[in-house]
């Protein structure tokens, strides 16, 4: 006789391997993400990425596992928050903007990198060329340069009084702010004299705003800065009745004048095609960098009324969206 307490151990000990080989658990991809802001300033953009990773079958928990550090705009701090997603064995890293992507760059020559919200990928020596950018970052940028140009049109259309303009941006990020002299040369035929004003550290934002208050420019083009140093800008700007048009739409709903630039939201939905993409084996250099094809120019009207302005005509029917 078979002792029952036999039978029914041997019978589970049968059923367990093969219920084991019929269950594999997934395989967790673990993305890494560098925004460049505070948690709040960068929720909008990371729900965009997750929203699309789901689109894409991803599901947080189960084949995916996100690791996101959040970090001020510093060099060393930013290579510090690099070097802990790498140590978390991460297999993509998402990085914000030209900082962090540099400082992901300088920590591994390896593991992937996807750049969002760069400027001039090519000239900050991110990549070797847009079509194949070679190493192991690829992305998104949207050229700087001609992006300030096209801000420099539609800021002093808005403003044809202007004779002095103030650009605010950071050498770290863009070193040559008048784009290949095409902003100089602008400038020059409409008779406005440039300001440059160099911003590099985030201790420098007080004392370098103060000092550009002194200069008592007509208006102020911002672009290649952090989203908390724009705020403090916004604020600046405003208390000095300064007319600016940002890179950032945010500046825009947080009460600036104006803002031009590519749809950001949409650069993190890109992003997350582009890991996507690593993740099922494509190889970062073979991605071509992709430059954003929608653009949107924002107007806050209640700001021109602070400022005791009225924007043309002519400027308002090329917005996308007008803040009444």
């Amino acid at each position: 006789m078979i002792n029952r307490r036999t039978f029914l151990c041997g019978f589970t000990g049968t059923l367990a391997v093969p219920l084991a080989a019929a269950q594999p658990q997934a395989q967790v991809a673990r993305i890494g993400i560098l925004p460049s802001g505070s948690s709040a300033t960068s929720a909008a953009s990371i729900d965009a990425f997750r929203q699309r990773l789901g689109e894409l079958g991803y599901v947080e928990g189960r084949n995916v596992a996100i690791e996101v550090r959040y970090t001020v705009a510093q060099p060393e701090r930013l290579r510090h928050q690099a070097a802990e997603l790498i140590g978390l064995g991460v297999d993509v890293i998402v990085a914000s903007n030209t900082l962090a992507t540099r400082a992901a760059k300088e920590e591994t020559s390896t593991i992937p990198i996807v750049m969002v919200t760069v400027g001039d990928a090519v000239g900050a020596g991110l990549v070797k060329s847009l079509p194949r950018p070679g190493g192991n970052i690829t992305g998104q940028s949207f050229l700087g340069p001609e992006l300030a140009l096209k801000g420099f049109d539609m800021l002093t259309e808005a403003l044809p009084r202007a004779t002095r303009l103030a650009v605010l941006f950071n050498p770290e990020i863009t070193p040559d702010p008048l784009g290949s002299r095409a902003l100089g040369a602008a400038a020059q035929a409409k008779g406005i004299a440039l300001q440059p004003v160099e911003l590099r550290r985030p201790d420098d934002l007080n004392p370098t705003l103060a000092a550009m208050g002194r200069a008592r420019p007509n208006a102020l083009l911002v672009f290649a800065v952090s989203p908390v140093q724009q705020s403090r800008i916004v604020e600046f700007a405003a208390k000095n009745r300064l007319p600016a048009l940002f890179g950032f739409r945010e500046a825009v709903d947080a009460g600036g004048l104006m803002s031009f630039g590519p749809k950001f939201l949409d650069l993190w939905r890109g992003a997350a095609t582009y890991v996507d993409k690593i993740l099922r084996g494509a190889k970062p250099a073979d991605l071509p960098v992709e430059q954003p094809t929608n653009f949107e120019l924002v107007i806050n009207l209640k700001t021109a009324k602070a400022l005791g302005l009225t924007i043309p005509q002519s400027v308002l029917v090329r917005a996308d969206e007008i803040i009444q």
